[in-house]
């Protein structure tokens, strides 16, 4: 199932729809999806190197301004957007505790580590941006610089190293998979034991 599933991908993300799909994730992402735009732009450098930089565009012009939205909602619709969003996503409660963080440098902090890794989770930063009415102008900023960061620099080894990491992928897909898994559930169980 797993190998069907990493064909499908790689055979949608060569697709003419692939690029807007992409844009559409990669916006979503900033402020309300719950799923990274790695999804989609991972497969879609490998399956087209010679558009990796033009995908890493297309992702931090998409990422960066869904943050502003997610920014705006925090700013002005928060109890009529955010709230349900957070509760539905079960992230009410990491909200509430990034709230007590709310100097510029925590911010700051938060933006670059939530736009390089994915922790915390980027909507999250972006409405606790809106909510605190963090500077704007600074906000895009190091949005652009952690989003296109991480993505321009996952287009450059993608494309440089795209052929050896499909290779290496399609023959230890199963192993990979299993080894995500594995780090996953510990990482899970180390947290409620820390918790």
């Amino acid at each position: 199932m797993l190998r069907r599933l990493y064909d499908w991908t790689l055979r949608w993300s060569a697709s003419r729809h692939a690029a807007p799909a992409l844009a559409t994730v990669s916006f979503t992402e900033s402020s309300v999806f719950p799923i990274p735009a790695d999804v989609l732009f991972i497969p879609m450098c490998l399956a087209r190197p010679d558009r990796a930089m033009r995908y890493a565009a297309i992702a931090t012009v998409a990422s960066v301004t869904g943050g502003i939205l997610g920014w705006a909602i925090g700013m002005w619709a928060f109890d009529a957007v955010a709230r349900p969003l957070l509760d539905l996503y079960g992230k009410q409660a990491a909200f509430d505790a990034l709230t007590s963080q709310t100097g510029t440098a925590a911010i700051l902090t938060m933006l670059v580590t939530s736009g390089l890794s994915h922790i915390p989770p980027m909507k999250v930063v972006t409405i606790l941006s809106g909510v605190v009415a963090f500077d704007l102008k600074l906000f895009i900023l190091s949005a652009i610089v952690a989003r296109g960061g991480r993505f321009f620099a996952l287009a450059f080894l993608l494309r440089r190293h795209g052929p050896k990491i499909t290779a290496f992928l399609e023959t230890r897909l199963n192993w990979i998979a299993l080894g995500v898994t594995a780090l996953a559930a510990a990482a899970f169980i180390a947290f409620e034991v820390l918790r």
